[in-house]
C-alpha cells in the first residue's frame, strides 16, 4: 500500500540550479529535482547562471529566468511521481545577499494569477528591475567604504551587523542601486532576498526576512534584533529612512513561523493541498547547517575549491574577518563563518609539485602528497628541541583572510624564544610542503575560531566536540586526520555526505521542524531524534590528542605574528613574494 504520510518539501535557489528536494516526516529522502540555468534555461543569454556586466563589475541574474526555472521544475517533480497533495509544508534556501526589486503591482498580479498560464508568462510586469544582483558582484567598492566608515569604522559595523561592509551584501547593493536608477529605486515597493523571493512567490504575497538571511545585509542590528536607523539612513538616500523601512518590511522573530497557506494559484495548477504551509526561507550558508542536528560547540569544515568553516555557537564575538548569523531556526545561537578564497587549487599547487619531482604519471594523483603529508613531523621539526617550527602560507589567489595578494611565505617560529624570522621555505620541499600548507589552512581556522570554542568535557581544553568535513577535500583521510590534530574535536573527525544537496536538505529539514515541532521543541531536538546518522556520516580520523594539539596551540601565537608582519609590509608597499 501506497504511503499517505505528510511530505515536505525544500527549494535551493542557487547560482548554476534550481534544486526541488522531498522528504517524508522521517526524515528520508522520496523526491527530488533540477533545474539547470545554462543546459534548461530558454531566451536567457547568461552563462554559469549570470550575466556579467565587466566595465563595472557587475554580476546579476534576470528574475525571470527563476520564475521559468519553478514552473519547469514543479512539473520535474510530478514526472517523478510526487504527489502535491501530501505536502504539508514549503520552506526554501536562497544564494545569500541577491537582491529583488518588486514594483507596487506585484502582489496584485501575484494574486490573480491565472492557473492555465505559467508564472513567467504573467509576472514580468512585477518587478521594478529584471535583474537581481549576484554575490558574485563586486561593483560596489565605493559603497562599501561609506558602510565601512558610517559607524566610525568596520569593527563597529562588523560589531552591529555581524559583518564589515562586503560587495555582495544587501546595503551596499541597495545604496548602489538607488543612486544609480534613481527612478527605478522609487518605483521599488518591496525588497526581497532570494530566500524572501521564493516564499513570496509561492505564498502569493511578499513575504518577510528570514532571522538569519537578514544578518547578510549589513543594516541589521543583531543584538538589538532590529534596523540599524544610521545604515538605514546611508542606504535610503533622497527618499529617506521610513521609505526604505517599507520597501524592506519586518523581520519576525521565529525562524519556524508559518507566513500562510499556499497560493491558491499552486493548488489549482499543481494540485497542492489549500492547507500547505509556507515556511520563512533562509540564506544557502544558514540552510548548509540546518542539512544535520548541528550541536553547539560542533564545527563543519567545507573543504572545496575555497575553504569555508561553520560553527554553531551562543557566543557573539563579530570580527572583521569573519560573519556572524542569527541561527536560523534556534534563538540564543548565532552561525559563525569563515570564508577563504584559498582552498583546494592551493593543495592541488604542492601536490603537483611533488608528483612532478616524483615523476608520477597520474598528477591528479594524491598518492604522494599524502605519503608525505603523514611522514612529515608536525610543523615540519624533525627535533622539536633543536629545530624551530615551520609556518607557511601559500596563496594562488589573493585572500581576504588575512587580506593578502597573491604569494607564498615561509618563516620560522621559536615558541620558547617567542622569535620569528623570514626563511626560504621548509628544509625539504615540495614533499614537508605538503604538510606545511595543511597545517596552515587550518591553524587559521583554530586561531580565528579560539574564542568560540569551549570544554567538550571534563579535563579537556576548548575545542570542538565533532568536525564534520564536507567538499571535495572531505574524502581524503590524511588531511583528516591533521585537521584533528590541529583542531581537536573530542569525538574525532567525520566525513559528512548528504549529497550535492545540503541546503535544500536543510530547507525541507526547516519544514518539518516549523510544522511538527512542539511547544518550545528546538530544531536540534526534533531532527536531531530523527535524523539517521549512519546513513550520513563516518568517522575518518580521531581528533584531539593532548601532545600534538598543545603544539599546535604554542604554534598559534607565531601564526599570528606571521600574518600581522605580512600585512604591515602589505600596508607599507614592501610586500614580497
Amino acid at each position: 500500500m501506497a504511503s499517505t504520510g505528510p511530505l515536505y518539501l525544500g527549494f535551493d535557489l542557487s547560482t548554476q540550479q534550481l534544486k526541488g528536494l522531498v522528504v517524508d516526516d522521517s526524515l528520508k529522502k522520496v523526491h527530488e529535482a533540477k533545474f539547470d540555468f545554462d543546459a534548461d534555461a530558454k531566451g536567457f543569454n547568461i552563462n554559469k547562471g549570470v550575466l556579467v556586466n565587466e566595465a563595472e563589475h557587475e554580476v546579476f541574474a534576470p528574475v525571470a529566468m527563476w520564475l521559468q526555472a519553478i514552473d519547469t521544475l514543479l512539473l520535474r517533480l510530478k514526472d517523478d511521481g510526487l504527489d502535491f497533495k501530501r505536502i504539508k509544508g514549503i520552506s526554501g534556501s536562497g544564494m545569500q545577499h541577491g537582491s529583488v526589486f518588486w514594483n507596487a503591482d506585484a502582489e496584485q498580479l501575484l494574486a490573480q494569477l491565472d492557473p492555465e498560464k505559467t508564472l513567467q508568462s504573467q509576472l514580468d510586469g512585477a518587478f521594478a528591475h529584471p535583474f537581481s544582483p549576484n554575490w558574485q558582484d563586486a561593483s560596489t567598492q565605493k559603497e562599501c567604504d561609506e558602510f565601512d566608515a558610517v559607524l566610525g569604522n568596520e569593527h563597529q559595523l562588523a560589531n552591529v551587523t555581524g559583518s564589515k561592509a562586503h560587495h555582495r551584501f544587501t546595503g551596499p547593493q541597495i545604496l548602489r542601486f538607488q543612486r544609480k536608477y534613481p527612478d527605478k529605486y522609487i518605483k521599488t515597493y518591496r525588497i526581497t532576498l532570494v530566500s524572501s523571493w521564493i516564499a513570496t512567490v509561492f505564498l502569493g504575497k511578499f513575504a518577510p526576512f528570514d532571522i538569519s538571511d537578514v544578518c547578510g545585509m549589513n543594516l541589521w542590528d543583531i543584538k538589538a534584533g532590529k534596523w540599524n536607523e544610521k545604515l538605514l539612513e546611508l542606504a535610503a538616500g533622497p527618499s529617506g529612512v521610513d521609505a526604505l523601512k517599507k520597501k524592506l518590511g519586518d523581520v519576525p522573530e521565529d525562524g519556524g513561523i508559518h507566513l500562510g497557506n499556499i497560493s491558491d494559484y499552486f493548488v489549482r495548477r499543481h494540485g497542492f493541498s489549500s492547507d500547505c504551509t509556507i515556511i520563512a526561507s533562509t540564506g544557502d550558508n544558514p540552510s548548509t547547517i540546518l542539512a544535520l542536528p548541528l550541536k553547539k560547540n560542533d564545527a563543519i569544515v567545507s573543504l572545496g575549491t575555497s575553504t569555508t568553516f561553520l560553527m554553531s555557537t551562543a557566543q557573539y564575538r563579530p570580527d572583521p574577518a569573519t560573519h556572524f548569523f542569527n541561527s536560523p531556526t534556534t534563538p540564543g545561537l548565532y552561525m559563525f563563518m569563515l570564508c577563504y578564497k584559498n582552498g583546494g587549487l592551493a593543495r592541488e599547487k604542492v601536490r603537483n609539485a611533488i608528483n612532478a619531482q616524483a615523476g608520477v604519471d597520474d598528477t591528479n594523483s594524491w598518492s604522494a602528497f599524502d605519503e608525505n603529508l603523514l611522514s612529515t613531523p608536525p610543523l615540519a621539526q624533525d627535533d622539536p628541541s633543536k629545530t624551530p617550527m615551520n609556518l607557511g602560507l601559500y596563496f594562488p589567489r589573493p585572500e581576504i583572510i588575512p587580506n593578502l595578494p597573491v604569494g607564498e611565505w615561509h618563516f620560522e617560529y621559536d615558541p620558547v624564544s617567542d622569535e620569528l624570522k623570514r626563511s626560504r621555505g621548509v628544509p625539504r620541499s615540495p614533499e614537508q610542503d605538503a604538510r606545511v600548507i595543511v597545517e596552515s589552512q587550518f591553524l587559521s581556522l583554530r586561531l580565528r575560531s579560539r574564542d568560540l570554542v569551549h570544554s567538550p568535557g571534563p579535563g579537556l581544553p576548548p575545542q570542538p566536540r565533532r568536525v564534520y568535513m564536507v567538499g571535495g577535500g572531505s574524502r581524503n583521510k590524511a588531511i583528516a586526520r591533521v585537521a584533528g590534530e590541529v583542531l581537536g574535536g573530542s569525538e574525532g573527525v567525520f566525513k559528512l555526505d548528504v549529497g550535492e544537496n545540503a541546503c535544500a536538505l536543510g530547507a525541507a529539514y526547516k519544514a518539518v521542524w516549523a510544522v511538527e515541532r512542539d511547544p518550545g521543541e528546538t530544531f536540534e531536538d526534533l531532527i536531531g531524534k530523527r535524523w539517521r546518522e549512519d546513513e550520513f556520516v563516518e568517522k575518518i580520523a580521531d581528533g584531539y590528542q593532548p601532545d600534538v594539539f598543545e603544539r599546535y596551540g604554542r604554534a598559534l601565537k607565531g601564526f599570528e605574528m606571521m600574518e600581522l608582519k605580512l600585512l604591515e609590509e602589505r600596508k607599507e608597499g614592501k610586500l614580497d613574494e
